[in-house]
């Protein structure tokens, strides 16, 4: 019986990911045995501080992928909103799973909605975009950062008093706690993150075997709106301490994205036509199209300030 090892991060959600992907490999082969293998990254070991500051690419998957070369997993499941656009030599992406809500979601006291809350509400949120976003929707609240999973943000929530809190509606979903949520924000209030909602497997170059069984796993319209949105992150050169944001509609053949300050008061916006058979080359046109509108003096006044 082959051994099938998939490295992860040892969270709730991370674990639900991963557990995702070996039950579509037990499925398709009874051969195999899978084992999943916890790894602690950087980004989980260090809780006491904002992502922004404690580095910028590879925070929760440089020690995964580390583990990948040295040969110690045969695969690593990530979301996909986590992998720099940047892979290591030797590693790709095999699979990009089925997109899960792509929208941000608000768990607000009381059942409020974004627009409902008091001026002055405290609002805690562990990104950069949805705080850039949210303070040039309502620059009347208060913003503070928040780590942590689910639960631990959600005891936090209520510890501290706090208005409300913004996340990913997709991991919300996952873990059975959609209940929670008192608003879903749509793309046109807040644009997601670059690859939001989707999972995805990655492997060492040349490992066909492992690309061949998650064949089927992979979604070729979460392959095509992944290679869009991350060809559009890497011609902006951003990570976490940029606030861009990009949604795509297969629907619409359309793409959106954003570049906005840190503190929320420029933010620049615009679409593309997304182009099917050539989605990477759609996402630098829009990238080219914000830098041209004000979104390349944004970037650089950000880099000044964390140099």
């Amino acid at each position: 019986m082959e051994r099938i090892r998939i490295g992860t991060r040892g969270s709730q959600l991370a674990l639900y990911q991963a557990n995702l992907v070996a039950a579509f490999l037990g499925n398709s082969s009874r051969d195999l045995q899978i084992d999943i293998v916890k790894i602690k990254t950087t980004g989980d070991k260090v809780l006491d501080s904002p992502l922004s500051k404690i580095g910028d690419k590879g925070l929760f998957t440089r020690e995964i992928e580390r583990a990948l070369l040295d040969g110690e997993i045969d695969c690593a499941v990530h979301s996909l909103k986590d992998l720099p656009t940047e892979l290591p030599d030797k590693l790709g992406i095999i699979a990009f799973s089925a997109r899960e809500d792509v929208r941000d979601a608000l768990i607000a006291q009381d059942g409020m909605k974004l627009l409902e809350l008091p001026k002055g509400s405290t609002v805690a949120t562990g990104s950069l975009r949805r705080r850039s976003q949210l303070m040039h929707l309502r620059s009347d609240l208060s913003l503070v950062d928040i780590r942590g999973n689910l639960n631990t943000r959600l005891r936090k929530l209520e510890e501290e008093g706090y208005a409300g809190m913004m996340l990913a509606y997709a991991g919300i979903k996952r873990l059975g706690m959609a209940d929670k949520v008192t608003e879903i924000l749509e793309p046109k209030t807040m644009l997601p993150a670059v690859g939001q909602g989707i999972i995805a497997v990655e492997a060492r170059e040349g490992d066909g075997k492992i690309k061949e069984l998650l064949r089927g796993f992979n979604s070729d319209e979460s392959e095509t709106a992944a290679l869009a949105e991350r060809a559009f992150l890497r011609k902006l050169e951003g990570g976490c301490q940029v606030p861009i944001g990009v949604y795509t509609s297969l629907k619409d053949k359309n793409l959106s994205g954003m570049v906005a300050s840190l503190d929320g008061e420029t933010l620049v916006k615009e679409s593309v036509p997304l182009k099917l058979n050539d989605p990477e080359n759609s996402g630098k046109n829009l990238a080219d199209k914000l830098l041209s509108l004000g979104a390349d003096r944004i970037l650089e006044e950000i880099r000044s300030a964390s140099a």
